[in-house]
């Protein structure tokens, strides 16, 4: 077994800043757009930039899109999310469409950190200043001093009836009767 889990971060899942249990915060905050202005493999970034990257931006007012044209590089889509995290995701011979999913996906994504160690396999925001509940919990404290089995805390099972020796009484009883009715009128 490695010991490469020491260097991972500890902590608990959790929803980015409690996403779903109000309204819905996107997380992508800043998208960078870097491209080519002469290279033939940033043409679906500059078809892109031409055709839907107004679009875009009406859509997703609450994402700020920087263009950034450099030369003789590698067309790239730089993510910047809210807690921080970035992503870079290079785009070389893309097509417009490609792009476009591209975007929206790092758009819907929550980019957080996919390797973390957990601590516990449970994990409670507000824990319980009563301590964990057990079995034994409201139990009278005189039990701690008693030699089990006990007649006074549990009955033994010799002296309970069980269902079929009640019907059994039951049936007798009722034969009983209807002798003594017999009896009484013949």
């Amino acid at each position: 077994m490695s010991n490469s889990h020491l260097f991972m971060k500890t902590g608990f899942p959790r929803a980015a800043l409690n996403n779903g249990i109000g309204r819905y915060v996107c997380q992508l905050q800043r998208v960078t757009i870097k491209f080519c202005k002469n290279n033939g493999s940033s043409r679906g970034v500059r078809d892109f930039l031409e055709h839907d990257l107004v679009n875009f931006a009406k859509e997703n007012p609450g994402i700020v899109v920087y263009v950034k044209p450099r030369r003789h590089r590698t067309p790239a889509l730089s993510a910047e999310y809210l807690n921080g995290e970035k992503q870079l995701l290079f785009c070389r011979n893309y097509t417009r469409e490609e792009v476009n999913k591209w975007l929206g996906l790092l758009r819907s994504q929550v980019r957080d950190t996919s390797a973390i160690r957990l601590r516990k396999m449970w994990h409670t925001d507000n824990p319980s200043i009563q301590g964990p509940w057990t079995p034994w919990t409201f139990r009278d404290p005189a039990q701690n001093l008693v030699e089990f089995p006990d007649p006074k805390l549990f009955k033994m099972e010799t002296e309970q009836q069980t269902a079929t020796e009640k019907l059994l009484e039951i049936f007798k009883a009722q034969q009983e009767a209807e002798r003594k009715r017999a009896n009484e009128t013949g």
